[in-house]
């Protein structure tokens, strides 16, 4: 098992918690770090890892990018809860060796999203870091999906995509994104991937995805291995310690129906 996917599940029994909290300032923060710091401060304890989306980041320049590294660094020493860069990289195989180190040797990330229609190639330089987690895009929340993702093939793409991604899996490292808009697909998904795999779901609350579906159709039997990753509703929030405590709460009472 891959040093990511010990130390998610070692915090996510210490926090009692399936939470990822996505530190994602959009235009309207000034101070990154500092916003940064104030929410890992107050949701730490909350969380089974953070996500960092580099877009967000990157959008400022070489400012926003310090302000990434300086927020993972700090995650890092001080907080030691894993951190999922949200960068989905890939690209032919030399580029992605670039990517995989800027993602996990310059951020200092311990996993990363990765697109899969570039194959196998792309995403190896990614797989090969063995101690890093690798979270393939499968069947994402935005709206646009279906337009690529459920074209009919011998069964919609997503599903080749994720009985594909499994052939590549063999470092124990890899993991899915899947969006919590989708419903009964995330179930599906589930189905194909088995127990072990961890799914990274995004989309609950500001991207409309059903909590209780993304829990009981994302988790496995024993209520673990789903990532249920929430940002603008915890990290906006008058109090983001409340929101993300109400959130993990409300996961773990969904867990145990």
């Amino acid at each position: 098992m891959a040093a990511f996917l010990r130390d998610l599940e070692k915090t996510a029994r210490q926090n009692n918690s399936w939470l990822c909290v996505g530190l994602d300032p959009d235009g309207t923060v000034d101070d990154v770090f500092d916003f940064n710091q104030r929410i890992i401060s107050a949701t730490l304890d909350l969380v089974c890892c953070f996500k960092v989306n580099t877009a967000f980041y990157e959008a400022r320049g070489p400012p926003g990018v310090e302000a990434l590294i300086e927020t993972v660094q700090y995650i890092k020493d001080f907080v030691r809860v894993p951190v999922i860069v949200d960068a989905k990289r890939a690209d032919v195989a030399h580029s992605s060796k670039a990517h995989a180190k800027y993602v996990y040797e310059v951020i200092g990330g311990d996993a990363v999203t990765v697109s899969p229609y570039m194959g196998l190639d792309a995403i190896e330089p990614f797989l090969e870091r063995r101690n890093k987690g690798v979270f393939v895009l499968c069947k994402t929340s935005n709206a646009g999906a279906t337009e690529i993702q459920n074209l009919s093939c011998s069964e919609p793409l997503y599903q080749v995509v994720a009985r594909k991604a499994l052939e590549w899996n063999v470092h124990g490292n890899l993991g899915f994104v899947v969006g919590a808009t989708q419903g009964s697909e995330l179930k599906t998904i589930r189905d194909i991937v088995g127990e072990d795999i961890p799914l990274l779901i995004p989309g609950v609350g500001s991207q409309g995805g059903n909590l209780q579906t993304a829990v009981t159709s994302g988790m496995n039997a024993q209520g673990r291995m789903g990532i249920i990753a929430i940002s603008r509703d915890v990290i906006f929030a008058q109090s983001p310690h409340k929101m993300a405590a109400e959130f993990r709460n409300e996961i773990n009472a969904c867990r145990t129906r």
